[in-house]
């Protein structure tokens, strides 16, 4: 579960600043953007996606080995 935990943290880690990246560059990558309901929330997005892959990394860390 712990490895689940950081793999899914990790894609959210880089999918969040895939979005930030595609909103100050105008590069297109990441799935942010791609999201028709986030049209015009693209930042906030990104940056929840942010908060919720370091939450995911905490999460992780404080499981138990095993």
């Amino acid at each position: 579960m712990k490895e689940l935990l950081g793999i899914i943290g990790f894609l959210a880690l880089v999918q969040g600043v895939a979005g930030l990246v595609h909103e100050f560059t105008d590069l297109d990558w990441g799935l942010v953007h791609r999201v028709g309901f986030l049209d015009g929330y693209g930042i906030y997005a990104s940056v929840a996606l942010i908060v919720l892959a370091l939450a995911l990394f905490a999460a992780a860390e404080s499981r138990k080995p095993g």
